[in-house]
């Protein structure tokens, strides 16, 4: 998000313009960057370099020299360099348009302070693109979430259909077992009938014997 914008007359620090946050609190806590963007202006020389990040606590400024004047926004760590030079090659480009021929003769600060009009609608526009970009990602990554839930979902009818055949086996191999009880049933039933038989045989025999002989 652009925070703060800011601009000075490169040779001798002049401020032209500037534009704060709209709401009084956010104003009051950028007072501080505001005073060190002042102190940047006056640090200014002919081989300062055209363009510049400079990071400061939580946010960064960057700045571009065009026509000597300084045009310079206060971001958060996380605004896309590229768009925040577009932006300022835009503003400058706009600045030069409406006040370039003022900047020379300017005497006293802020003299070109009605280019806060231009500012604050490109600001809003900068801002709104930022967030449809958000947007835009926000439903990729949605996407990507849904992707992973359909692979995960395929995986999970891939297991049920492993599971399908698993419980057919399964219950095959019940089927056998209980065949294989009755059979072992019956081959216990004809052991036991034969071990009777034989020891009704050998007892007739042995009363056969006495009984005869």
């Amino acid at each position: 998000m652009v925070l703060m914008v800011m601009i000075a007359r490169a040779s001798d620090g002049l401020p032209l313009a500037a534009s704060l946050q709209d709401d009084e609190q956010s104003g009051r806590s950028l007072l501080e960057y505001q005073n060190q963007a002042k102190m940047l202006f006056k640090k200014l020389t002919p081989n300062s370099p055209a363009r510049c990040s400079i990071e400061t606590g939580p946010y960064v400024f960057q700045y571009i020299i065009e026509n000597d004047v300084c045009h310079l926004m206060l971001c958060e760590r996380g605004y896309s360099k590229k768009t925040a030079f577009t932006f300022l090659e835009e503003m400058a480009s706009e600045f030069q348009s409406q006040h370039g021929r003022r900047v020379p003769q300017a005497t006293r600060p802020y003299s070109c302070i009605e280019f806060d009009t231009y500012i604050q609608k490109l600001r809003r526009h900068y801002n709104d693109q930022r967030g449809h970009r958000h947007m835009h990602q926000l439903r990729e990554d949605l996407n990507d979430v849904t992707r992973i839930m359909m692979d995960n979902i395929d995986d999970v009818l891939t297991r049920g259909a492993a599971l399908s055949d698993l419980e057919t086996k399964a219950t095959g191999l019940s089927t056998m077992s209980k065949k294989f009880h009755k059979d072992a049933q019956y081959l216990n039933m004809r052991s036991t009938v034969a071990k009777i038989a034989a020891g009704a045989v050998v007892t007739l025999v042995f009363l056969l014997y006495f009984f005869v002989f």
